[in-house]
Parts: structure tokens; sequence; C-alpha cells
């Protein structure tokens, strides 16, 4: 996910603006499927994505907002009340909670997906810094810092408490990876297929990294003639490996070795629909990307969606 753009708006505006629960729904495709183009509030600016059955959950970068869409119906509500700070990468665990990136704040934040309420919050560093995106494990959730060569790892037991304030860690990258600049480097996250270790991408320069996470050691993902330029979100289902590619207004796909140490390029995703998509994640046999729309300057009344396309 890219740094946020300078918004326009006002704060109140905003708050006025992301609280509205009614949102125009998307038309149904003839024969009752779910649509491809879901409407988002007017001025949302959506950047992280996760589902979870039938319904997609969407952050704003602008105010920090949680929007709940049904998928199938294209219906969505505001459920989760602006913070002031962005809500960026969404990871949403088999206990309905949702972990959030905030971004500038420098934070993370963990939500019940059923009423919006706050459950724990995870200040990870103080400026500069931009966590990112975010993936969950067995027994952890890592976050990506885009101003730091840094994964924060927070432990999850079985049980249904979540770790107290202090419990997270910070995991330094070391090995193959080098900070590049101050644009945006680490970006999305993802496991390996044989699940021991992470995969992420650095959009400055478009690599894709294997990490330890047991001590930060990192190795470049060989994928033969290919680099993954404005490398956003990430999505692994099996050894399929999707990275979006922000401005390039694409989705390239990998199949990767059990280890998620090479990989082959097997096709790319494009649609028409697409405006600068971040984020992607899969349901009801479609992949969901947000459309972040960077090269738009927001307003208040900047149109925003999200786009279903086939899985390949």
């Amino acid at each position: 996910m890219n740094r946020p753009l300078r918004s326009t708006l006002g704060g109140a505006l905003i708050v006025a603006l992301l609280t509205s629960v009614a949102v125009a729904p998307a038309q149904a495709h003839p024969g009752g499927r779910p649509p491809a183009v879901l409407a988002l509030p007017d001025g949302f600016q959506p950047e992280g994505i996760a589902t979870a059955g039938r319904y997609a959950y969407f952050g704003s970068r602008a105010t920090g907002a949680i929007h709940r869409v049904d998928l199938v119906t294209g219906r969505g509500m505001t459920i989760g009340a602006a913070t002031g700070t962005p809500s960026l990468g969404l990871k949403v665990d088999p206990r309905g909670r949702l972990f959030v990136s905030g971004g500038t704040a420098g934070d993370a934040r963990v939500l019940d997906t059923r009423t919006g309420d706050v459950l724990a919050r995870y200040q990870f560093a103080t400026a500069p810094t931009f966590v990112n995106d975010v993936v969950l494990t067995r027994d952890a959730a890592y976050f990506t810092d885009s101003n730091r060569p840094v994964l924060y790892r927070l432990p999850l037991g079985r049980g249904a408490t979540l770790p107290p304030a202090d419990a997270f860690t910070t995991i330094t990258l070391t090995g193959a990876y080098q900070q590049v600049g101050t644009g945006v480097n680490l970006n999305g996250i993802a496991t390996t297929p044989d699940g021991r270790a992470l995969i992420v991408v650095q959009s400055t320069t478009g690599t894709l990294y294997r990490v330890d996470p047991a001590t930060g050691v990192s190795t470049v993902v060989d994928v033969p003639g290919h680099t993954f330029t404005n490398g956003d979100g990430l999505l692994l289902i099996g050894h399929t490996l999707y990275v979006v590619q922000n401005r390039l207004n694409q989705v390239a796909v990998l199949r990767l070795n059990h280890a998620g140490t090479a990989g082959t390029v097997t096709t790319t995703i494009t649609d028409s629909n697409f405006d600068v998509p971040t984020t992607v994640a899969k349901a009801l046999g479609r992949l969901y990307l947000p459309n972040a729309r960077f090269t738009t300057p927001p307003t208040p009344t900047t149109a925003y969606t999200a786009v279903g396309v086939r899985a390949r």
C-alpha cells in the first residue's frame, strides 16, 4: 500500500461523510450473481480489504473508518468509527476479529467485526513509521513497516484472549533485504506455502523476499525474468501467490515452490474496472480488490469502488 495522498477534506467533514450507514448497492448481474463492482462511500479512500464468508471489510486511509459490504447484495454499512488515523492492511481471524494496520499512527488495532468495537490496540513505533500490511499465522500476526526494515510480531494464543499491549516483538530484517531511500519499502506480506516463513514485497524495487520469522534473515525469491514494480498487497492460496501492482492496474499470478524460495509467473490479471487497486482478498470464488485511485485527487464526492474478478 502506498502512502496516503494529502486529503483536501476537513476532519469534521470526513467523519460526517464516513459515518453514513447507507451506501447505494451495486447492481447484481443477471441470474442473481454477486456484483462485480461494489460501491464504497464517496470520499472513503479505501486501501485494505479482508473477507469472511459473504462479507468484505474495507479500511479508510483518510479517517480509519471500517466499512463492511455484503458481497452478494452489494449493500454496505460503516461498522468501525473514524479514528483520525489510517486503516490500511486488514485480516480477519476465525473468531471474527479484524486486525488493522495503522499506517502513520505506528500501531495496530483489533476490532470486533460484528460491532466495530475496538478490542485491543498495539503501539509498535512512533514517527517515522508506516505500519502497512498484516498476515495471520497459526500463532501470530505479522505487520510490515514501510519506513523501517522491520516486521512486528504479535503472538496469538489458541484461546479468545488477545495479548497485552506490550506483548509484541520487533524483527529486524537482515540478509538480502536492503532499505532503499525514503519511499514505500516493505509493503504486502504473506506466508510461504509450507507455512514456515514469510514473503514480503518491496515496492521501491519490485523484489519479493522470503523472511525467516525466527531470525529476520531474508533471501530473494527467485522469479526468473520478473520484478514486481509497484508491488502492494499479497495473497497466498495454496501454492499460488497473487501480487497486486497498484499503479500498473494489474495482479501478477505466481506459482511458488513449497518453501517459497522460487516461483514462476503464470499469468497477469487485468480488468477495465481497475483504478489503482491496492490489496486483494478471496471470497465466493472471486478475488476482490479496492480501487485506491491514488492518481485521482480526493474530494468529498470522489467515488470509490471495489472490483471482483475471477480467481486464476
